[in-house]
């Protein structure tokens, strides 16, 4: 008797790329734009993370573990605002997660699903060096 060959498992870096490749990855100033123009911003960090690091006080939280939940048009716990067509910017640290919540979102058919490039570190970063006046700084400051 001869087992079949197990297809080697794939690392978490691998996962990572395959997911990112079916995104369109906004930069903070990007999503900003997003969420002025109706995209629902998704901040998946713990409480813990956001009371240490801060909050995008116009960000919906939706931690990561009921993220899929929230947000199916399908489940019986999903938001109001839950729809296939919705324009879903997740945000999480840096980065990572963000990206594969997003394509587990684009996977249940929110296809206008994505994340943000280096996370919240990234959009306060550029709140931090945007200069003033210029119209590149948003008005909606972080907390």
């Amino acid at each position: 008797m001869t087992r079949a060959a197990r297809p080697r498992p794939r690392t978490i870096d691998e996962v990572l790329a395959e997911a990112r490749r079916r995104l369109h990855r906004l930069t903070p100033q990007q999503a900003e734009a997003a969420s002025a123009d109706g995209a629902l911003v998704v901040d998946i960090r713990p409480a813990a993370q956001r009371a240490a690091e801060g909050e995008l006080p116009f960000a919906t939280v939706i931690e990561r573990n009921v993220l899929e939940w929230r947000l199916d048009p399908s489940s019986d716990a999903s938001l109001p605002v839950a729809s296939h067509d919705l324009e879903v910017v997740v945000l999480c640290q840096e980065g990572y997660t963000s990206s594969l919540a997003a394509a587990a979102l684009q996977d249940l058919g929110i296809h206008r699903a994505t994340d943000v490039i280096g996370g919240y570190a990234a959009w306060r970063a550029w709140l931090a060096d945007a200069p003033s006046g210029d119209g590149a700084r948003p008005t909606r400051q972080p907390t």
